[in-house]
């Protein structure tokens, strides 16, 4: 049967034609995915969904979608796509995760020139014929310093790009090495350093839990007056209130917005302020990314439909479909293995090594080597996938290595992961039962034997007693359901540490309480894609 295909937003004709190309039926309905209602009604009858942002793809139309098996998103983020209600459906999600980087780079630099020279009020007063020339006093971008949050693939093009206009840029990035900081001409710095010393700021960095309202009121306070600040990333990256008032009290000099906290965006604090430059998210609207980015997206879910063949899917590894009966419980255990040592990592990685011992040692290590990346980046990154997570840690100068070697011990197979910075080795191994569910066997070289759940607390202490029975005591003080306890040590009264398999996500006065008792040497909340 022939695969039928929707394109529900605006896209380039030569990306719709690349289906019919190929052999694929394919509906061209650009407006249809406004309406959520008709998008509801129709969307069973295909096997492909093309969208870019004005698609909302919800748990209810995904659940709707009978036929579906897999979602195109013409650009990079996919915050319109729920994709835990993919996942659960069988649909694979694909984004296109380099097609628009320039683009948006520039995008982030023409709005600095904009708020740096008050480009968009002149133009309005010169067009009403007012004539103000000395109402507009700009700045020079020429020796300010830019301060870039997040130097990954687009903050990275921007720090080039601020070099070459012949500013300091300095960076702050957690994931960012000292090497590649070098090699870009940048200085890698801490936040509050950079906050204390840009003349600009620049934000491109994912919305996450850590980056959300990662500029507020006691970050600006930080700030020299006179900042200009800049943000062409996600929207919520700024507490656009607490800017406001900045902005009015003339702390903060300038602005230029390209998202908002709410989109569409039809009011705002920052709306009408005076040297304010505001665009309707129009950071990857040039006819090249579009072209690029569709173009993309429409060969990745042709070679999908007629073959199987999976690329830049943020749900599913890039394996052939034989390869994928085998290896599926060991691409989870490799995204685990990352997303523990991802999350429990808060300074720049060095070096990730990876150990495959027995059975595993002779699948597609690549694709598990993927796995492993992706699951570490992730956690600074949501929108990292397996595709994009290695050019990501090859850009930020982060060493990867194999080992792969036959059985060497009671486990069949297992895989071990470590990774280095400059201040601390970390390692955590894990295995694959009969059972083909994925656990932990090893944390810092102590042996356990932990299930892996959605939510999980993680401690370390030195093994004295009481400390299971404070552990319980706390949990059950603050309502917590412990669904898994599973405990390790070194040796009698050496280190210990402790894994809770918990029904919620652990709270911040959980984690409070237990700090408090002086117990613990390390108290951590830990989040696993379990779907």
């Amino acid at each position: 049967m022939t695969p039928k295909v929707l394109v529900s937003d605006k896209l380039s004709e030569t990306a719709v034609q690349i289906f019919r190309d190929r052999g694929i039926e394919v509906d061209f309905e650009p407006n249809l995915g406004k309406d959520k209602e008709k998008l509801l009604a129709v969307i069973s009858q295909y096997d492909g969904l093309v969208v870019r942002s004005a698609t909302k793809a919800t748990e209810k139309i995904i659940n709707a979608a009978n036929n579906l098996k897999v979602i195109g998103r013409a650009g990079i983020g996919v915050d319109n796509i729920d994709r835990v209600a993919a996942s659960k459906k069988g649909v694979i999600v694909m984004n296109t995760p380099f097609g628009n980087m320039i683009t948006t780079a520039e995008h982030a630099i023409a709005m600095m020139f904009a708020v740096a020279r008050q480009i968009p009020e002149a133009s309005a007063s010169t067009h009403a014929g007012k004539w103000e020339k000395s109402k507009f006093m700009g700045v020079e971008l020429t020796g300010k310093t830019l301060g870039v949050i997040g130097a990954g693939n687009i903050g990275s093009i921007v720090c080039e790009r601020a070099v070459a206009l012949k500013m300091k840029v300095a960076a702050y990035d957690p994931f960012l090495s000292e090497d590649r900081a070098e090699k870009l001409g940048i200085e890698k710095v801490a936040l509050d350093v950079l906050l204390e010393r840009a003349d600009f700021i620049s934000l491109h960095v994912p919305k996450t839990e850590q980056t959300t309202n990662i500029i507020n009121a006691e970050a600006i306070a930080k700030m020299r007056p006179g900042v200009r600040i800049i943000n062409c990333a996600r929207g919520g990256l700024v507490d656009e209130k607490a800017l406001a008032l900045a902005l009015k009290s003339g702390h903060v000099a300038g602005a230029a917005f390209d998202v908002f906290e709410t989109e569409p965006a039809t009011k705002s604090p920052l709306f009408n302020l005076p040297n304010v430059v505001c665009t309707p998210h129009l950071g990857a609207a040039t006819t090249e990314a579009q072209e690029n980015v569709a173009i993309q997206v429409a060969e990745q879910m042709s070679n999908y439909l007629l073959t199987g063949a999976v690329s830049n899917a943020l749900n599913m590894p890039s394996v052939t479909a034989e390869e994928a009966k085998v290896m599926g419980p060991w691409l989870k255990l490799v995204g685990f293995l990352g997303a523990f040592i991802g999350q429990m990592t808060d300074e720049p990685i060095k070096a990730i090594n990876i150990l495959y011992d027995g059975a595993v040692s002779s699948m597609n290590l690549e694709a598990l080597n993927c796995g492993v990346v992706a699951g570490i980046m992730k956690s600074g990154n949501p929108d990292v996938n397996m595709v994009s997570a290695p050019v990501i840690a090859l850009e930020r100068g982060i060493q990867i290595s194999t080992t792969n070697q036959n059985k060497s011990g009671v486990f069949d197979a297992y895989v071990k992961v470590t990774v280095v910075t400059s201040k601390r080795e970390r390692s955590v191994a894990g295995t694959v039962f009969s059972d083909r569910k994925p656990r932990f066997i090893q944390i810092k070289g102590i042996n356990i034997d932990a299930e892996i759940g959605g939510h999980m607390l993680y401690t370390t202490n030195t093994d004295v007693p009481g400390i299971i029975g404070l552990l319980g005591s706390i949990m059950g003080q603050n309502d917590v359901n412990i669904a898994n306890f599973t405990l390790g040590r070194a040796d009698a009264g050496g280190e210990a540490i402790a894994l809770l398999n918990v029904d919620e996500a652990i709270k911040d006065n959980v984690l409070a309480d237990l700090s408090a008792t002086g117990k613990f040497s390390q108290v951590s909340r830990l989040e696993f894609d379990v779907s």
